[in-house]
């Protein structure tokens, strides 16, 4: 079985690479051309530890991850763990990809996929609420997809912003500006992408302009949501998965416990605007939002990659 670290997925899954990936798992997910059962999340400490476990035509697996907030002075990822992959014919286990770096990388190819079928063709300004690692992953991703002109980013620690913009617009080549208020972060923005651990809504409805698209990433559990309630009433909600959302989309629950949706409020998974089955966007004015909870497909796919061009590279080696 083979041991790939963070090091080699960053080397051979890049997001151009991932986006193409998760866009066809998703379409197979939304076609029940895969399989899963629902993920388990165990609080525990300062965090929690989540076991999701499912089968695409090519392999099946799981992947188990811990996810903690960095300690102060320390540099250590927030997502660490493994996506263990088998063969489908054998049942051997073949390898064990890190998870942090798989999911670093497959989360903002999701909301570039999600950007790329919802978002209007002509969005130029990119708003990204947090400054972590996701936060710089979706600055590298969604231009990928759409011609930004214009990266703003906000979080709660200035300086650390103001780093990540440099760093930003030295790598990717695109104007990027730190800003001390949400407000001026998102004001007019075509793509808002929410990449925080806040515990509580830090994004309002009223602060966001007619006919944007909103990726919400940050909380992937039934408890902390980024956007409020009205928020989510006034868009055209999509789902990565609509049974994921239902139990564990905190933003969706607290929004249908308030009375202001119901369930039929999610009009499709993305897999189904993909494939044509669902309508996205329909006009310019209106506001599209995607949820992303992240799916084990989405890793299965992404480490299956990493697995076959580990095995290449090896092959290479040797002769």
């Amino acid at each position: 079985m083979k041991v790939i670290d963070a090091q080699m997925v960053y080397r051979l899954l890049g997001f151009e690479s991932c986006i193409g990936l998760v866009r066809e798992a998703m379409i197979a997910l939304s076609s029940g051309k895969t399989q899963d059962i629902p993920r388990q999340i165990i609080p525990g400490g300062s965090g929690l530890f989540g076991i999701m476990a499912g089968a695409i035509p090519e392999t099946f697996g799981a992947k188990l991850i811990s996810v903690r907030p960095p300690a102060p002075g320390h540099s250590m990822p927030s997502h660490q763990g493994l996506v263990i992959l088998f063969d489908p014919h054998s049942g051997a286990p073949m390898s064990a990809v890190d998870a942090g770096a798989i999911t670093a990388i497959r989360t903002a190819a999701a909301s570039a996929v999600a950007t790329a079928a919802l978002a209007r063709p002509d969005a130029r300004t990119l708003a990204i609420l947090g400054s972590g690692e996701q936060a710089r992953a979706h600055a590298a991703a969604i231009p990928l997809v759409r011609s930004v002109a214009t990266i703003r980013l906000w979080g709660r620690d200035f300086a650390k912003v103001s780093r990540l913009a440099a760093d930003v617009e030295r790598e990717h080549g695109i104007a990027c500006r730190a800003l001390e208020a949400i407000g001026d972060a998102v004001r007019g923005a075509d793509i808002i992408c929410t990449t925080t651990a806040a515990p509580d809504p830090i994004l309002f409805h009223d602060q966001v302009a007619p006919g944007a698209h909103i990726n919400v990433v940050g909380s992937s559990r039934a408890g902390p949501a980024e956007i409020d309630s009205d928020l989510v009433a006034r868009s055209r909600y999509f789902a990565d998965c609509r049974a994921n959302v239902l139990q564990q989309g905190a933003e969706f629950i607290r929004a249908r416990e308030e009375g202001l949706v119901t369930d039929a409020h999610i009009l499709a998974e993305i897999g189904e605007v993909l494939s044509g089955a669902h309508e996205g966007r329909v006009s310019r004015g209106e506001l599209t939002l995607y949820k992303s909870l992240g799916h084990i497909v989405q890793d299965l796919v992404s480490a299956r990659y990493v697995s076959l061009g580990a095995q290449r590279q090896q092959e290479s080696d040797i002769s």
